[in-house]
Parts: C-alpha cells; sequence; structure tokens
C-alpha cells in the first residue's frame, strides 16, 4: 500500500488513493472517488463517490466532501467547514440526479464553519474566511467573509493581503510576488 490508513478508517473498493497520501480516524472513503498524493484527510471525514481532490488538499477534520465537488491541487479545507450538493433538499424527495457542481481552483483556502452552497466556484487562490457562507462564485485571489459572504480584498498565493496602490500593483509582504489588479481581477505578474 502506496499511502497510510488508520485502522478505523473505512476505505471502500473503487476508490483511487495517490501515494504519500494519509487518512486518519473514522473517515470513510467511498468508491469512485479520486485522491491524489500527499493529501491529508482528517479525522471523522467522508469523501463521497465522484469527488475528485488533487494533489497535496489538506482536508481538516469533520468536514464531508460530497459528489459533485472537485478540488485542484493545493486546497485547504477547514475544520467542519461545508459543501452542499442540492439547492432545495426535502428528506422524502429523491433528487440525487440533481446533484450541483462544485469546483475549488488550485491553491484556494477554506476557513473552518465555513459553508459552500453547491454550483458556486470558487477561483484559485481565492480565501473564504471562517464562517463564511458562500452563495455565488469567487474569483481568483478574492477574499471572501460573512453571510452571505462578500469580498472584501484579495490575497497572495501565500495567503496575505493585498494592498494594491494607484498603479493597481501589490506586492506579497512574504514572497515578494508582484501582483496586477485591472478590471476587478487580479493577475500573477512574478
Amino acid at each position: 500500500m502506496h499511502y497510510f490508513s488508520h485502522e478505523t478508517a473505512v476505505i471502500d473498493e473503487g476508490c483511487t488513493i495517490g501515494e504519500g497520501t494519509k487518512i486518519w480516524h473514522f473517515s470513510h472513503i467511498m468508491p469512485n472517488c479520486q485522491i491524489g498524493k500527499k493529501c491529508n484527510i482528517g479525522q471523522n471525514v467522508v469523501i463521497s463517490p465522484e469527488v475528485v481532490l488533487g494533489d497535496n488538499v489538506k482536508v481538516q477534520n469533520n468536514v464531508s466532501i460530497y459528489t459533485g465537488v472537485t478540488c485542484d491541487d493545493d486546497v485547504f479545507l477547514g475544520p467542519s467547514m461545508v459543501f452542499t450538493n442540492v439547492i432545495n433538499p426535502r428528506s422524502a424527495v429523491n433528487r440525487r440526479d440533481q446533484y450541483a457542481k462544485t469546483h475549488v481552483g488550485k491553491g484556494a483556502t477554506i476557513g473552518a464553519n465555513a459553508t459552500i452552497v453547491c454550483g458556486h466556484n470558487i477561483g484559485e487562490y481565492a480565501f473564504i474566511g471562517a464562517g463564511a457562507v458562500v452563495t455565488k462564485h469567487v474569483p481568483a485571489f478574492a477574499l471572501v467573509v460573512g453571510n452571505p459572504s462578500r469580498q472584501i480584498g484579495w490575497m497572495s498565493t501565500y495567503g496575505h493581503r493585498l494592498e494594491f496602490d494607484a498603479s493597481g500593483i501589490a506586492i506579497c509582504p512574504e514572497s515578494g510576488q508582484k501582483y496586477k489588479l485591472e478590471n476587478n481581477q487580479v493577475t500573477l505578474l512574478s
């Protein structure tokens, strides 16, 4: 076996798990999901059928990732954050054929206890604050907070808030990378 799983984890037949991935206590990995290399799946996590996680995805404790969700490489899913998969669930109505898709872009962070309402994509390197309720698409590099969430700024790939000068240029204080803000979109320049 090229990955680690705790003895209490349940791993169903038919899933694909990448090399170096770790799956911790009481987690359930369901059939036909794909988990990339070097992922960390915390305690009490459920990964439903057809879910796709890229490489180096960090899933903290008590997260359920439902069918219809895909995450690119380097995504961080904070403790007890929530994905939904149906817009109008009812216990007595089967809507399995109506699962909405949600895509989380490379390097995005979703904070603890945040809720992502299905059918809304999270752009690369976006940062969803703890407890936010996302009810619309989130642009790349955007910082969103609140319920319902609203954008309050922009973040670097290293997770620092960007402060743009009059010419629309910002520099990440940790990496020194340069960013350009133009037409309400952020581009990494160097």
